[in-house]
């Protein structure tokens, strides 16, 4: 007796036939750089990719509709990281007393530079940067991903450049 095709196979095989194959090789590995550049930690990276793609897979019928399909994903995984960031603060929050950070001392090489600089900035400023300098999006596209106007988008994406030039002594 022949088992039953599960239904999430079957969405999978739906969606594999509707481009979200081409969809996935096309956008996982700019999405994990993405937020490799917004989290600093490459496993917890490619754990908010995954969890996105797995996401936009189960919408694929809608999602593989829209305009800026893009968007979606790229909005789901700041969403996804931002709720994972909301856990963990109240998680310390229970399990820790209020300790004083750590000074790791100065950084030699420019990727830690880079990501100090990165990391100094306020979230939605980061946020910005990545989406329009790291992933090539406009101003417009990264307003609809962050549900801002293009006209905020580029505020802040000003005041990054200025912190992370600051940051960086000028170079950048």
């Amino acid at each position: 007796m022949s088992q039953p095709i599960s239904h999430v196979g079957a969405e999978v095989a739906a969606a594999e036939a509707a481009g979200f194959g081409s969809f996935f090789a096309a956008e996982y590995p700019r999405l994990c750089q993405a937020l490799f550049l917004l989290t600093g930690d490459r496993f917890e990276a490619e754990d908010v990719a995954q969890e996105a793609m797995t996401r936009v897979l189960e919408r694929w019928d809608r999602v593989g509709g829209m305009d800026a399909p893009t968007g979606y994903l790229f909005r789901a995984a700041l969403n996804i990281h931002r709720s994972r960031l909301r856990r963990l603060a109240v998680r310390a929050k229970r399990v820790f007393a209020e300790a004083p950070a750590a000074d790791h001392g100065p950084v030699v090489d420019d990727q830690e530079d880079v990501r100090r600089a990165l990391a100094g900035l306020s979230a939605s400023q980061r946020e910005a940067l990545i989406l329009v300098d790291w992933l090539d999006l406009d101003t417009d596209e990264a307003g609809h991903v962050l549900h801002l106007s293009p006209n905020a988008v580029r505020v802040r994406l000003h005041r990054a450049r200025t912190a992370v030039r600051e940051t960086l002594g000028g170079a950048g």
